[in-house]
């Protein structure tokens, strides 16, 4: 769906571009920003551009909302009309089965490589410079499903004057948020004075330590924020297992048999006894999760989206978090104002969840 540009942005992009040269954009956690995105979360499933309109943020309108791509991911362009910057709003899981299923596609892919979309579509890319870096399978799917659309809207603007864009999703959306940053960063065809900010709100864990680290030092001072409510289960997901493979190359761990097999006997038997007791159970299950969210996974993927060839996976599903943390704690009042009844389990999840203690934390901070 297409959204017009107003008069009032149509002026500011042909006659006022030197306003969009003047930095806007600044590093950590801004309140007010981030409730603005929040509102633009919550309009992600509206479909009339009458509604649209009257519930967008102050100074936003949407000019853009991309077609359905990958497994049913969608995402929003806004441009703030007063400061000249714009916003990519990243869709989070819609309720659809297909949705679900990327989510659950979690096997662990290297961070730099090639996806065949279809016959006819290969994206080549890389969201990390680390060889050991890997990240979630489906929800790179959706980042190379969607980044191409992305960086046309975005080189677009550029043209127009404006260089300062926010990177943003809740949930799912948040996921694909950092990846999206991370590939971003890596394109070659990207002017280099681009300002980028990301928010990746209620997100889980995107890829692995190397690809945290990796991260975490290209959104440094500032620029890579992760919002999460401290009740909220969703960004400690999925599932991760940490073995020996899974540390820094060189670590106490990589020659470990050797030096094991040197110690005197009994006391060389006692240790491989110990340490196989310990190491088996965590490699069973990493390889578990491995086959049950990869492979498997991906022969339900494989039906609906008959073109798309698997990726080689990689022997890790050691999950961890990434970006600059902003907790939004639940102070007094928030187990009251969201009750767990048993069956509401996505009750700290939620948007107003969020804007109930992002309120409650920062009321100096948001205009109303």
């Amino acid at each position: 769906m297409m959204f017009r540009l107003s008069l009032i942005s149509f002026l500011f992009l042909f006659f006022g571009r030197e306003i969009a040269f003047a930095q806007h954009l600044h590093p950590y956690f801004d309140p007010e920003e981030y409730s603005d995105l929040l509102k633009m979360f919550s309009l992600q499933r509206d479909t009339s551009a009458e509604s649209l309109r009257q519930k967008a943020p102050a100074d936003y309108e949407m000019t853009y909302r991309s077609p359905e791509t990958g497994l049913v991911n969608r995402w929003d362009f806004w441009l703030n009309t007063k400061k000249g910057t714009g916003v990519i709003a990243i869709r989070g899981t819609n309720g659809t089965a297909a949705s679900w299923l990327e989510n659950l596609y979690a096997g662990m892919i290297p961070a730099k490589g090639v996806l065949q979309l279809n016959d006819s579509t290969h994206f080549n890319y890389q969201v990390a410079a680390d060889p050991q870096a890997g990240v979630h399978a489906g929800w790179m799917l959706a980042t190379a499903a969607m980044v191409p659309d992305m960086v046309e809207h975005i080189l677009e603007y550029y043209r127009q004057g404006i260089h300062e864009f926010i990177i943003a999703g809740h949930s799912q959306g948040g996921a694909i948020a950092f990846l999206v940053r991370s590939c971003l960063y890596y394109r070659e065809d990207l002017p280099k004075d681009l300002v980028l900010k990301t928010y990746c709100s209620a997100a889980p864990k995107p890829g692995n330590q190397a690809y945290a680290y990796d991260y975490d030092f290209i959104t440094r001072d500032g620029w890579g924020l992760r919002v999460v409510n401290g009740r909220d289960w969703v960004p400690e997901t999925p599932f991760s297992v940490q073995t020996p493979h899974d540390f820094s190359p060189v670590n106490p761990f990589m020659n470990i048999r050797k030096t094991i097999r040197k110690q005197k006997f009994p006391v060389n038997l006692a240790l491989s006894y110990t340490y196989g007791r310990l190491s088996r159970p965590m490699k069973r299950s990493s390889r578990r999760l491995q086959r049950v969210l990869g492979k498997i996974a991906y022969s339900r993927v494989k039906k609906l989206l008959p073109a798309y060839s698997r990726p080689p996976f990689i022997n890790s599903h050691h999950y961890t978090p990434a970006g600059a943390p902003v907790i939004l704690y639940p102070v007094t009042g928030y187990d009251e104002a969201f009750p767990f009844d048993g069956k509401n389990i996505f009750v700290h999840h939620s948007l107003t969840a969020y804007r109930w203690a992002l309120e409650k934390i920062y009321p100096k901070s948001i205009s109303h």
